[in-house]
């Protein structure tokens, strides 16, 4: 069975989503732990479910989404892995928490990078990489068929869409992403964001106004 935990952490209460098996095989998907409290629930629940880091996945590089990459890598030795449109915001994180009023460790930086219809492996689970640019140059949402789950990062929230107002960020770029990767999925798939509520697919086709455009 595949079990997937979230955590809202950070001031940008961001999603930071777990994925693991029943033997214990996990996958980490944007750390937003940024302080001594969330370390700990986020290692505390590692350690409870026994469960063994295998790949630690970026949907993109914003800041509130990496800000745990140096704790991940500290403590379990994974590097992140991540479109290689993403660099730009990785080797900038000091200089933007800067700019948003806090200080951060740096990143490590990635050994190798996702990219469009990549199968990422979670024991006998397959998520595929479906990329989805316009929040952020290279962002990617990871599909999972088999449990009809989808993390989607910042590009499809419920009833909403990503802002594209940032650097890389293009509106147009967006809503084709999501009209023609994601909306083709089926309705019953599961949506996890970056922030906020899971969603369906299903229900954003019928109710997302952003879609109707």
């Amino acid at each position: 069975m595949l079990h997937l935990k979230s955590f809202c952490f950070n001031e940008f209460q961001q999603n930071t989503y777990l994925i693991y098996d029943d033997d214990g095989l996990a996958f980490i998907i944007d750390p937003g732990n940024s302080n001594e409290k969330e370390n700990t629930i986020l290692k505390s629940f590692i350690s409870d479910k026994k469960l063994k880091l295998q790949r630690l996945l970026l949907t993109h590089a914003h800041i509130d989404h990496v800000l745990g990459n140096s704790f991940i890598f500290d403590n379990y030795g994974l590097l992140p892995e991540v479109h290689a449109d993403e660099m730009f915001f990785l080797e900038r994180m000091p200089e933007t928490a800067e700019l948003y009023g806090f200080s951060c460790s740096p990143s490590p930086m990635p050994n190798k990078f996702i990219k469009e219809g990549d199968i990422i492996c979670l024991g006998q689970y397959e998520f595929k990489c479906i990329f989805t640019p316009g929040h952020s140059p290279g962002s990617i949402s990871f599909y999972n068929p088999s449990n009809l789950i989808l993390i989607s990062g910042d590009v499809l929230f419920q009833g909403s869409i990503g802002r594209s107002d940032l650097p890389g960020g293009e509106h147009d770029v967006l809503i084709h992403s999501i009209k023609q990767k994601l909306m083709l999925l089926p309705d019953h798939v599961k949506v996890y964001s970056g922030h906020g509520s899971m969603t369906t697919i299903g229900f954003e086709r019928s109710h997302n106004p952003f879609l109707k455009e």
